[in-house]
């Protein structure tokens, strides 16, 4: 699952949902949905949300499994 990928990765670089969020310009609630697997994610998040964690979006996919 791309959130539990996405919430373990956070957890490894010690970033709390908010700075993540913050980064993503999206709100820390809806990044929490994100990792509960209760929403989507766009294209264009996965690809923020991969350079933030020092990640290919490819390698994010990858770890979530897909």
């Amino acid at each position: 699952m791309l959130g539990a990928a996405i919430r373990a990765r956070r957890k490894e670089l010690a970033m709390s949902q908010e700075v993540l969020a913050d980064f993503v310009e999206i709100d820390r609630s809806h990044l929490g949905k994100i990792e509960r697997g209760e929403r989507n994610v766009t294209f264009m998040n996965i690809i923020r949300i991969a350079r933030v964690m020092q990640l290919l979006p490819s390698e994010l996919l990858r770890n979530a499994g897909l």
